[in-house]
């Protein structure tokens, strides 16, 4: 881009980096304002105006570095170094994977099941995939606060007021990535009754004063919908500096490109006939699409990937996106009325019980994008600023009418790089019987809508096969348990339960329930709890 100067990086001379939000509005912006922001002042989501060829800084050669050294070179490729030193983005990072925070010395390692791969991404603070990328966010708002009030005392110093909506696990990665820290509060809002008992004890058993959790009655939808509302209220962002830990959030997926180039290189190491350059698919269980959406950029970065696999479970919006090129929150045929627009399907996935897809959006943007540039000559600000038109008409209709259909051509470019497929409860239970009779080895209900998913894709493609294991079967007792009570061995406490959650349920709690799911009830108690700490501080 014309307006891009020139920095130094480990791989040398590259483009600073800038972002964009995908309805159009904000535009070269920088990676302090996009993680500090979180939501767009449009509504929209942030995106890098390019995402970096890792082919340029030969990203083979990085198949020997530590997590922390891996997650250094990807994160170097978004943020400019007049923005983050290499040392002090070498210090965050290093302190985001320490071995103190991680259980496995890989933090994300790799295993063998039979024909496929797993994944193991609960190895953190929580035993949750989100631990991944909420260490490193909580240190970058510190880093980032840090900075801003060297100096600065009292009522000069910048607050930061973190909001995030949580199906369960993002709320506690990101209470235990914030938590103690210096000049932010952090309001998590969890649907009441509608997340695992091990989840909310993880969020509520924390005591820390800057820690604040409120059920909300309601969905993750509509806890989701109240976060974006008050991003959306320029008066509350005014006076409370919002910020942001969903994956709205873009550091959130910056992080998670990490384990994707390091599952590969451990690929390579497992399996002797598996060379780099070889081509792999991911299967990724998916609620919020901003893991599997961290694939899609390692894709794009270079990584080769034939296929990224969506599994999902019986909240199936995207897998009816895929097979029809229609997103709509009731199928096609089904009555949809304002009051059952919103219903959402209770399964033994909670993480996965989500009806719209907030990440769904940058991959709309991207696609969007390339069928614009279509044409021969097409010049590339225009192609962005007609993909963020289409985009935010799109999201437009899905408010308003419940849906929306892409042209043929967005749909053909989606399956390109994408496949689906969904997994009832049925299924699920089925999966982990059968993994547990077979190998031993115990799936968290999500972890299993991927590898019931993958067995499909096997019959498919013959590449190898990486399904994500995105959390610790501990904190679904519930499917677990039904699938595996009667069992020969099976123990819950002895095998499963690791000896951290022991005890957690009946720990000290603080919560405050909220009534309706009314974001504007939410925002007079969230500005009402941030005075209210103002004043005694003072």
């Amino acid at each position: 881009m014309a307006n891009q100067s020139t920095t130094a990086s480990a791989g040398g001379l590259r483009p600073s980096q800038r972002y964009l939000s995908t309805r159009g509005k904000d535009r070269d912006l920088s990676f302090e304002t996009v993680v500090m922001n979180g939501l767009a002042t449009d509504g929209g989501l942030y995106l890098p105006e390019e995402i970096p060829d890792a082919s340029s800084t030969h990203w083979e050669q990085w198949k020997d570095l530590s997590f922390p050294e891996l997650a250094f070179e990807i994160f170097s490729l978004y943020i400019s170094r007049d923005e983050i030193p290499a040392e002090d983005l070498k210090d965050i990072l290093d302190r985001s994977y320490s071995p103190a925070a991680w259980r496995a010395k890989e933090v994300t390692p790799l295993v063998k099941l039979n024909d496929l791969y797993v994944l193991e991404l609960f190895h953190g603070p929580t035993f949750a995939f989100k631990d991944v990328a909420l260490q490193t966010l909580g240190n970058l708002f510190e880093y980032f606060l840090l900075r801003k009030n060297a100096g600065k005392v009292g009522r000069d110093r910048h607050h930061l007021t973190v909001i995030g909506a949580t199906s369960g696990d993002t709320g506690s990665a990101a209470i235990y990535g914030l938590r103690g820290k210096k000049d932010a509060d952090i309001f998590i809002l969890h649907p009441r009754g509608r997340v695992s008992p091990i989840q909310e004890a993880q969020m509520t058993t924390v005591l820390d004063s800057n820690v604040h959790n409120l059920a909300v009655e309601g969905t993750f939808d509509d806890c989701q919908d109240i976060v974006k509302a008050l991003f959306a209220d320029p008066e509350i962002n005014r006076t409370l500096n919002l910020g942001a830990v969903n994956s709205i959030n873009f550091a959130r997926v910056l992080a998670q490109i990490t384990y994707y180039f390091s599952s590969y290189f451990s690929l390579c190491k497992a399996d002797g006939s598996f060379k780099l350059g070889d081509k792999v698919r991911f299967v990724v269980p998916t609620g919020n699409f901003g893991d599997i959406l961290a694939g899609y950029f390692a894709h794009r970065m270079g990584l080769p990937v034939e296929k990224l696999v969506i599994a999902t479970n019986e909240n199936d919006i995207l897998h009816r996106f895929w097979q029809s090129g229609r997103y709509e929150k009731k199928p096609t045929g089904s009555p949809i009325t304002v009051a059952d627009m919103d219903d959402v399907r209770e399964t033994l996935s909670p993480a996965m019980d989500i009806l719209v897809s907030s990440n769904f959006e940058r991959l709309l943007w991207f696609m969007a994008h390339e069928q614009a540039l279509s044409p021969p000559g097409v010049d590339d600000t225009a192609a962005k600023r007609q993909a963020s038109q289409e985009v935010a008409q799109w999201l437009t209709d899905l408010k308003s009418k419940g849906g929306f259909e892409v042209p043929a051509g967005v749909l053909q470019t989606a399956r390109r790089d994408f496949e689906s497929e969904r997994v009832s409860d049925q299924q699920t239970v089925e999966t982990i019987k059968a993994t547990y009779d077979k190998l031993g080895y115990i799936l968290d209900p999500h972890s299993a809508i991927g590898v019931c998913a993958s067995l499909r894709s096997l019959s498919r493609s013959s590449v190898p096969h990486i399904a994500l294991s995105t959390a610790h079967p501990a904190k679904f007792a519930k499917a677990v348990d039904l699938a595996l009570k009667n069992e020969p061995g099976y123990d819950f406490e002895g095998k499963v339960l690791p000896p951290q959650f022991l005890g957690l349920e009946t720990r000290e709690r603080r919560v405050k329930l909220v009534d309706s799911n009314s974001w504007e009830e939410v925002g007079r108690l969230v500005k009402a709890t941030i005075e209210g700490k103002v004043v005694s501080a003072a």
